[in-house]
Parts: structure tokens; sequence; C-alpha cells
């Protein structure tokens, strides 16, 4: 992820700030009493906050606005100034939007945003600010989506909490439970209704500068109603309620949970779902594997490189298998759930520019693999293996945080994406 402001990353010392006052502009009469001090060398890495480059603009500065309503120049001022950071001087920084929206399962819509983040110690700079985001959309084909996501940042320096909450209804296309099955059904495809309420939390301790370790857990109901075709669910059940723990190891160097411009992010989450804690006919795991990692190339660009493994046992209800385009965030272009099956490995690299003021421009490519098992993994061909590539705007809408407009590409299909954070 990454935000799209020019900063400077010279660090400044006390010494030097005092240095360039001018002697002769101070006036002591009484010089005996004066006692020098050694001030500290305070060193601040300005890649991370603060974000000097982002000045107030005064909204009574522009003569159109002077005249208008108190609560419209106040919510235009919080747009006009979004950027700045607040969280200092503020309990929660929230921001707040109303948009279009578009996707190519759902069509077009209307988007309603909030975003907010806060430090539970104002007085230590070093401690990155939390932060969450709620979004409500609704489309003119019936379809709605509610996500409500974020990090708590404790005030220890050890210990994170995130959280997502996820709740849908979209009416889609359907081609079947594994990939095998929705290559063979491309030209036919079924439909339904999906819906789903899924549930995430995750909290990690810091062991030393870079290593966490951490427990995560989740439950997810998932029901398919109005199937068009009953058979393209491979004789299971048309709803499944699961619950499931797992453990988190993570190596983080990255400067910023929420829009990294440097760092490396590694991290292994195996889960289980046993099968008392849900309606699955048997226990089921699940792996995943992230590797992400975040290069400053030339002034204001930096090259993103994502690689996600989920690794999912044989037994996995089809609910729960990995869904090409499930998240948004991987294969930008494709058809929410166009390939399903129990095992996705995907990549991606991202090239995030810089423009002007709030502005960015990013350009991606990327693959991703979905199969059964390894012996189908190793029987598949090149044309088996889905590609994708796209280019996308990117604006601050609030400090650290994107409203991202992403048109992806991929085999004989388009999807513009609008939505709130960076892809990974």
């Amino acid at each position: 992820m990454f935000i799209f402001f020019a900063f400077s990353s010279t660090a400044i010392s006390a010494e030097e700030v005092c240095d360039s006052v001018p002697t002769d502009s101070i006036n002591i009469e009484d010089n005996d009493s004066l006692i020098f001090y050694p001030l500290p060398k305070i060193e601040t890495d300005y890649s991370v906050a603060p974000n000097f480059n982002a000045t107030e603009i005064p909204l009574d500065s522009i003569p159109l606005f002077r005249k208008a309503p108190k609560w419209l120049r106040d919510y235009l001022n919080s747009l006009l100034n979004g950027n700045v950071d607040k969280t200092f001087e503020k309990p929660v920084d929230l921001g707040f939007a109303i948009v279009p929206s578009y996707s190519k399962e759902s069509s077009f819509g209307l988007s309603g945003a909030m975003t907010g983040s806060y430090r539970v110690n104002k007085t230590d700079s070093t401690l990155q600010p939390s932060n969450f985001s709620a979004s409500l959309s609704a489309s003119l084909l019936g379809s709605f989506d509610f996500t409500a996501k974020g990090n708590h940042i404790f005030s220890d320096h050890r210990s994170r909490l995130t959280y997502k909450a996820e709740l849908y209804s979209k009416h889609l296309d359907f081609w079947g439970v594994t990939a095998e099955a929705t290559r063979k059904n491309r030209k036919s495809p079924s439909e339904y209704t999906r819906r789903q309420a899924d549930l995430t939390a995750e909290y990690k301790y810091r062991l030393n500068s870079r290593f966490y370790i951490g427990a995560n857990a989740r439950a997810n109901y998932t029901a398919a109603k109005k199937v068009g075709n009953i058979e393209y669910l491979n004789n299971e059940r048309d709803n499944y309620f699961v619950t499931g723990l797992g453990l988190s190891l993570e190596f983080d160097s990255r400067n910023d949970l929420v829009t990294p411009s440097k760092g490396v992010y590694l991290a292994y989450k195996p889960m289980i779902f046993p099968n008392f804690m849900g309606n699955a006919l048997s226990t089921f795991y699940s792996h995943n594997i992230i590797a992400d990692g975040y290069f400053k190339m030339w002034k204001g660009s930096v090259l993103a490189i994502d690689i996600y493994a989920k690794l999912n046992s044989s037994n996995t209800p089809w609910t729960m298998r990995e869904m090409v385009a499930g998240d948004w965030n991987r294969m930008r272009g494709y058809y929410m759930g166009s390939t399903i099956d129990n095992n996705q490995i995907s990549t991606q690299i991202e090239l995030r520019q810089h423009i002007w003021h709030r502005f960015g421009l990013v350009v991606w490519g990327g693959g991703a693999s979905f199969f059964s098992n390894f012996d189908q993994l190793k029987r598949q061909k090149i044309n088996d293996i889905l590609y994708n590539y796209g280019i996308g705007l990117r604006f601050e809408f609030k400090h650290n945080t994107n409203i991202r407009l992403d048109w992806g590409f991929g085999k004989d299909t388009n999807a513009v994406i609008v939505t709130i954070g960076e892809a990974f």
C-alpha cells in the first residue's frame, strides 16, 4: 500500500535547529545566570510521518464558500484538508464520503465510506496511529456490501489487533466449485445469490524488533440462494457455517501498516476448522503464506511485490475455497467467483508513482493458478494460468488512506474497482 505525497527524508537534529537561530536576536541582560545544557540529538524519519507538505488550506480563502452554511463549510473543509494528519490534536480523525460505485458483479450503485485514525498515546510520535474504515454500498441489481476493518496499535509498542467484518448479498454468475469445472462450464454459466457473513480477528505480539507471533480466529456463514443449476455445487450443501482458530508467525519491517513505502512483510498463518464448531462434515485445515516487499525506486515511486498462497485441505467446503477476485485485492479485472478451487498461488508486481499533490498512478501485472491438489497443479498447462494487468488512479482521501480506482484486465475480461485502501 502506498500513499501519494512528497516529503523530505532528511533527519533534523535539535542541535541543527539551535544553530540556525541567529545569536544577535537574543537579548539577555544577566549573562551570569545563563546556563547551557546540551540537547539530545533527535532523529526523525520523515518517510513515515509526519507529512510536512500536507499543509492545511483554510476554506474561507476561497470566496465561493465564504457564505456557505457552516455544516457545508465544515464538511468541505474536511475534504479539502483530509490528508493533513490531525491524530495528535483530535481523539479520532474521521473522514466521510458518498460516491458512485461500480463493480462487474453488481453494476452501478452508491457507496458511503468512513475512515478514521487515532493514537492511543498522543505523546509518543514513534508509535504508529491505529486506523479503521467502514463502507456500505448498494447497487441497481439489488446487491449490498458492508465492510468494516482496522488495526489497533497498543501503546506498549508490541501488541497489535487486526479485525475485519464483512456482510454482503450478491447476485452472481456461477460456473462450478473447482477450476476444472469452471473451465468446462465457461460457456454455460448458472447463477445464484451469494449471502455471506465473515468475521476475522488476529492478535499479534512482537517478540523483537521484527518478529511477531499471534493467534487468529474466523467465523464464516455462506449460503447459496436461488441456484440455477444445483449440479454445479457438486453434491455439496448450499450453506455452511464454520469457525476456525489458528496461529500467525510474521516478520514485518514495513515503515507503515496502511501505506508502506519500504520494508518486507512475511507471514505464515495455519488454521484449523473443527467440524464440531460448525456444520462442516469434517474438520479441515488451511495454510496461508504471504510475502510482500516495498522498494523505493526513483523520486516519488515505490515498487511493490506481492506473493500469496492459500492451501486448503481437500475436504474444504466450497464456500471456504479460494475464489478469484474474491477480495478485490488480487486478480483485479476478473469476475468474482469465475474460478473457485481449494488452492491458490498468485503473484503481482505494482509500480506506484506520485503525480501531483494528493494524486498518484499505479500500473501492475500478475498471475495466479487455482487447483484442487498438487498433482493437478503439475498437470496444468500454460493456458490454465490466469493473468491480469491494469492501471489505477489514487487519491489521498485521508492522511495515509487512499481511495483507489483500478481498471484491471484478464483473460477475455476486464473490470473497474472503486474502493478504499491499497490492494496490498
